[in-house]
C-alpha cells in the first residue's frame, strides 16, 4: 500500500475518533458518593463496597484503548481505618470492572487516601474537612498511570436536612494549575429518622480549571439516592441520568459498609481513694 495513502487513512480514523467522541473526557469513576466528613471511630476498621452499573452509558471509550462505560459493572473495596477522631486512613483495594466491552473484567488499580476532617462532625451544624487522593491506574481504566484527587468537604446539619458540597479537583500530575480539571459533587439529603435517609445528588466534570467545556459537553448527573442503617450494614444506593451529551445516560450505585471491629474502649482512669 502507497505510504501517503496508509497515512491518510489513519488521519481519517483519527478524525473519525475525535468527531465520534464528545469533547470532554471524563474518565471512569469507581466511586460515586459524597463525602460528609463521618470518618470510622478511632481503633476501628471499615469495609465498604462500590459498585456502580451503567447500563445506557457512553457508546465510546473517553480515550484511545479505554474501557467503554455502556454496560460497565465497575467499583472497588474500600479499607478504612480510624487513626485518631480527626484522621481516617483508607485504601481502595482493588478497584475493578466486573464487566466492560472488550475488556471483560479487569482489575483497574489502587488508590491510597487521607481523609482530615472536622472531629465527630455529625455532631456540629457546620462540618469540614479534606480528602487526599492517590492513584495508580491501569491504562485502559485512566490515560495516565498516576492520578489524584483532592476533595474539600463543607456542609451543614440543619435538622432534618443535610447540605453537602465536595468542590474536587483531579490532576494527572501534568500542565500545572491550570490542567486541574473541576469534578464537584453536591447533596441534599432529608432524614426521615435515625436509620432511612432520602437525598438528590449532582455530579458534574466541568473541565481544566483554565478551559472549561461547554455546557453540552459537560458531564452532569442528577442522582436519587436512599441511606439505610441496619444492625449489621450501612447501605447506600440510588440511580442517576444524565442530563447532558457528555454523561451517561443512566447509572445505578450500591454501597455497602460494615465496620470489622468493635469500638475500642477509651482507657478510664483509676478510680482515686
Amino acid at each position: 500500500m502507497n505510504l501517503d495513502l496508509r497515512r491518510n487513512r489513519c488521519h481519517s480514523a483519527l478524525a473519525l475518533y475525535l468527531l465520534a467522541v464528545p469533547a470532554v473526557l471524563v474518565a471512569q469513576t469507581d466511586e460515586i458518593q459524597v463525602y460528609d466528613a463521618e470518618i470510622a471511630p478511632q481503633g476501628v476498621f471499615n469495609l465498604m463496597i462500590h459498585n456502580n452499573f451503567a447500563p445506557i452509558g457512553r457508546k465510546i471509550a473517553d480515550f484511545p484503548g479505554g474501557i467503554i462505560p455502556n454496560h460497565s459493572d465497575d467499583g472497588a473495596v474500600e479499607w478504612a481505618y480510624g487513626v485518631t477522631d480527626w484522621f481516617e486512613q483508607g485504601l481502595y483495594l482493588p478497584v475493578y470492572s466486573t464487566y466492560s466491552q472488550g475488556q471483560g473484567p479487569t482489575i483497574n488499580g489502587f488508590k491510597i487516601r487521607e481523609l482530615f476532617v472536622r472531629p465527630h462532625a455529625a455532631d456540629h451544624k457546620f462540618f469540614y474537612g479534606v480528602n487526599y487522593e492517590f492513584s495508580v491506574n491501569a491504562l485502559y481504566w485512566e490515560p495516565r498511570r498516576i492520578t489524584s484527587e483532592v476533595r474539600p468537604i463543607v456542609g451543614l446539619h440543619l435538622d432534618p436536612i443535610d447540605i453537602i458540597f465536595n468542590p474536587i479537583v483531579d490532576t494527572d500530575w501534568t500542565g500545572g494549575f491550570g490542567n486541574l480539571e473541576f469534578v464537584p459533587a453536591t447533596r441534599v439529603a432529608y432524614n426521615l429518622n435515625k436509620k432511612w435517609a432520602v437525598a438528590v445528588e449532582e455530579y458534574a466534570d466541568f473541565g481544566q480549571i483554565r478551559h472549561f467545556y461547554s455546557v453540552h459537553n459537560q458531564f452532569h448527573e442528577v442522582w436519587g439516592v436512599f441511606d439505610h442503617s441496619t444492625k449489621y450494614v450501612d447501605i447506600e444506593a440510588g440511580f442517576g441520568i444524565g442530563v447532558t451529551a457528555g454523561s451517561d445516560r443512566l447509572t445505578f450505585k450500591l454501597m455497602v459498609s460494615r465496620d470489622l471491629n468493635s469500638r475500642v474502649q477509651e482507657k478510664k482512669p483509676p478510680l482515686t481513694q
